[in-house]
């Protein structure tokens, strides 16, 4: 099996190469990650110039781009041959609730999956990297599950992990996503030549924790995986819109 192991913190970063060691055992395996860290960079891509790649001492291959870049060269002109999964991380803090919308670990994962290659997102619920070992072998306990059992299509999976050791993590929860409040207001400051600067605010509070999202089994001391979809169609809205739209015809 071909596995292709990326992140959003850099090819530097300690949850990187813990991903790398607890996925080396199922597989052939590549790393394709980013020069420096692009945390928040959601799905984005290069369009403005173009893209590097340069291998590490420790045989990494390193991107001057995205996450999404790093997986989109990958898999379109890198790799001789398509990989059998992709996973990204381990991310340096939590990515459950609205935090996919922004966050490069799960856009990584995201881009394998838009090309067809089951694909898992994995992320240490909270900075630091405490416990990091832990992580380590709850990401490889999950890809042997997907080794030994692959579900029937390709699918994205976001694994939050919380920073506890193995024997205290109570179980594998499948969960949805949680919802936060709006994000704290932006931070306003002076750089040295007096222009105002703004620091974005931290992320809001849980809004919707229920006992079913990742939220909950995270605070519970639970491991959350939570299948994600890219439609983004309102599909409940379509007829209301279709006939908003008509009305303004008649």
């Amino acid at each position: 099996m071909r596995i292709l192991v990326s992140n959003d913190d850099g090819y530097l970063a300690p949850g990187l190469a813990a991903l790398v060691e607890a996925v080396r055992p199922f597989g052939e395996v590549f790393v394709v990650a980013p020069e420096q860290n692009h945390s928040g960079a959601s799905n984005s891509l290069t369009l403005s110039r173009p893209l590097s790649v340069q291998r590490a001492a420790n045989g990494f291959f390193y991107v001057n781009g995205t996450p999404t870049d790093c997986v989109h060269i990958a898999l379109t002109g890198l790799l001789e041959q398509r990989p059998d999964l992709v996973v990204c991380g381990i991310n340096n803090g939590q990515n459950m609730g609205d935090d996919t919308i922004y966050s490069g670990t799960v856009a990584g994962a995201m881009e394998g999956y838009l090309f067809g290659v089951p694909s898992i997102a994995f992320s240490l619920i909270n900075k630091g990297y405490e416990n990091l070992d832990s992580a380590r072998a709850i990401a490889a306990q999950i890809v042997a599950q997907w080794c030994a059992n692959p579900l029937p299509a390709p699918t994205l999976l976001n694994v939050n992990i919380p920073n506890l050791p193995r024997d205290a993590v109570r179980g594998i929860l499948c969960t949805r996503l949680g919802k936060r409040h709006p994000s704290e207001p932006v931070i306003r400051a002076q750089n040295p030549y007096g222009d105002t600067i703004y620091w974005v605010g931290p992320a809001g509070s849980a809004r919707d924790a229920g006992p079913d999202t990742d939220f909950y089994a995270a605070a519970q001391g639970y491991v959350s995986v939570t299948p994600l979809q890219v439609d983004l169609t309102h599909t409940e809205r379509l007829p209301q819109v279709a006939a908003w739209l008509q009305r303004g015809h008649n």
